[in-house]
């Protein structure tokens, strides 16, 4: 399977790392309930009307700067994204609300260099009989508490998703936005880009005793059942060091 081409890409990947692990949870909200959250330079992505709010947890692995092999301890961590669906100039991508990670280095380089809302947190993954039991605790000061405590695993066979289907428009994203963290203002906005294999994804489900991830932005998910799908095996991806688009 070949990579998918990252259509903002200019000159060489900066970046090579795993995802694996991985657990795309989504619900469907009001354009209204994300809008304030989103930098006014975005315009926030749609499908059927709705805006679309993701939890997405994973593990990291192989981290390394481009000629550089993988550092055994920064270059592995658990991650997990809250986030939603952008476009600028009509380039489609992701806008991270935040990223909590197990890895303070991952954290620093995070947020100074590539100008994301990184934030510290304990994190656990354990594995069982095709079932992931994954614990986030956010302990940075920077941002509100937020907890994940769950179990999740496929629940059929995994296939690509198609074109002009709401798996493929949640999915299947190859760019970033990021802007300037706070004290900085005006705050610029960035683009990355990344590269990898088009997803295989398989219907999932789970088991939630805590998730608070999504309450910072005023969104209670509570007792709402997502959308789910579970990344097949592991993911080799390239990224691109941040451009400044507006």
């Amino acid at each position: 399977m070949t990579a998918s081409p990252a259509p903002v890409a200019r000159g060489p990947w900066a970046v090579a790392m795993r995802w694996s692990h991985l657990l795309f949870a989504h619900w469907p909200v009001p354009v209204a309930a994300l809008r304030g959250h989103v930098p006014p330079a975005l315009e926030l992505d749609t499908f059927d009307g709705d805006a679309w709010l993701g939890v997405v947890p994973f593990t990291m692995t192989g981290v390394r700067p481009r000629g550089t092999p993988a550092l055994p301890g920064p270059g592995a961590f658990h991650e997990l994204n809250v986030r939603t669906y952008v476009r600028h100039r009509g380039v489609p991508g992701v806008w991270f609300f935040s990223l909590d990670a197990a890895s303070p280095t991952a954290v620093a380089v995070g947020r100074a260099g590539m100008h994301l809302a990184y934030l510290r947190a304990r994190m656990t993954l354990t594995e069982r009989d095709g079932r992931v039991r994954y614990t986030s605790e956010r302990v940075d000061r920077r941002a509100p508490a937020a907890k994940l405590r769950v179990t999740y695993g496929a629940t059929g066979p995994a296939a690509p998703t198609a074109p002009g289907t709401l798996e493929h428009f949640l999915t299947e994203r190859y760019a970033l936005y990021a802007s300037d963290l706070p004290p900085r203002a005006p705050r610029r906005l960035w683009l990355g880009a990344v590269e990898h294999a088009p997803w295989r994804l398989a219907p999932a489900a789970w088991e939630v005793e805590r998730n608070t991830m999504t309450a910072p932005l005023g969104v209670d998910v509570t007792g709402r059942e997502p959308l789910l799908h579970a990344a097949e095996g592991v993911l080799p991806v390239h990224g691109w060091a941040r451009r400044r688009v507006a």
